[in-house]
């Protein structure tokens, strides 16, 4: 089902592309889980299909059922393998190969980068050369939620198209379309305004873990958890989507803290003192939603996540939440 709040963009890519002014290289810049991915999909289908342009894509004929599968010969997916988190020169340099050959069926070669801000620099410097000197029909589209990590001679060379994130009852109605009946709403508030990425997760497993997370830092802000058993559990299983739930948790005090505060509008010379219940100040939230931030950051790199995890949850043992 196609997504409703994309309607706008794909109105102008269908237009681009009927009056002959598709660009060779578009930049998809999304919301992160708002659909670029499916945008670039959906352009690939387009330039792919067999039907006139107006038409297309029609959804129905060999070349679009082929590109839906990831089978098309003309079209080619470039992501982080394996447990990577980069898109390496490598990859880059095999599909700068296969977009200079001719296309099997005779019309556009396609290749989509996704996500493309997670380029290291010598891919992004590989992508510049095809960029410079691109083959004829050839689209090249890469998707990023983060493009100002992407160097400027590669940022200048793409047309943008902006993908915004989705209203939540857009998002709610394309997940029950979609999807089913299930508790997207509390997906939603888990994993943000991200139809894409909850689409591809279990609304209920997604829930029931997110609970557990609750209960885990509840009881480690009041010194009933075993750090270290704990952080070794979350480790092992659903690491990325538990450390969103103690992104979201910490986000929630910060909020209530900044809410709470008394304001002091005159100098004082001693410290101002803490509202009532207040046992962990903004600085510390912060220090530990920065320390979040960076385990999300660094799945790439070769560390000890259960470790860091223990040192977290420590820390709001510690001083109390």
């Amino acid at each position: 089902m196609t997504p409703g709040w994309l309607g706008p963009e794909i109105a102008r890519l269908r237009s681009a592309y009927a009056a002959g002014r598709l660009p060779h290289a578009l930049l998809i810049h999304e919301a992160s889980g708002a659909g670029g991915e499916w945008l670039a999909g959906w352009a690939a289908r387009m330039v792919l299909c067999s039907s006139p342009r107006e038409g297309a894509p029609c959804e129905h004929c060999i070349s679009c059922k082929r590109a839906v599968q990831g089978q098309h010969p003309d079209l080619t997916f470039v992501r982080p393998v394996e447990a990577s988190t980069q898109i390496r020169i490598e990859q880059v340099r095999e599909l700068g190969a296969e977009l200079a050959l001719t296309a099997h069926q005779g019309g556009y070669k396609v290749g989509i980068l996704s996500p493309a801000d997670s380029m290291n620099r010598f891919a992004a410097n590989a992508l510049l050369k095809t960029l410079e000197e691109p083959p004829q029909k050839t689209l090249l589209i890469l998707v990023a939620s983060q493009p100002s990590r992407l160097p400027a001679t590669i940022l200048s060379r793409c047309q943008r198209v902006r993908v915004r994130a989705p209203q939540r009852h857009e998002a709610i109605a394309w997940l029950e379309a979609t999807r089913g009946p299930g508790e997207w709403g509390r997906v939603l508030d888990i994993l943000g305004p991200a139809p894409m990425t909850a689409a591809a997760t279990d609304a209920a497993a997604v829930v029931e873990v997110a609970a557990e997370v609750r209960r885990g830092l509840e009881d480690a802000a009041s010194g009933g958890l075993d750090p270290v058993a704990t952080a070794e559990r979350w480790a092992r299983s659903e690491l990325p989507l538990r450390l969103a739930c103690v992104e979201n948790w910490l986000t929630e005090r910060i909020h209530g803290r900044m809410g709470d505060r008394t304001v002091f509008t005159e100098v004082r010379a001693g410290a101002h003192p803490r509202g009532q219940g207040e046992s962990l100040d903004l600085r510390q939230l912060f220090g530990l939603l920065d320390s979040v931030r960076e385990l999300k950051s660094s799945f790439d790199a070769p560390i000890n996540r259960g470790l860091a995890l223990e040192s977290l949850l420590r820390g709001l043992e510690t001083r109390g939440a």
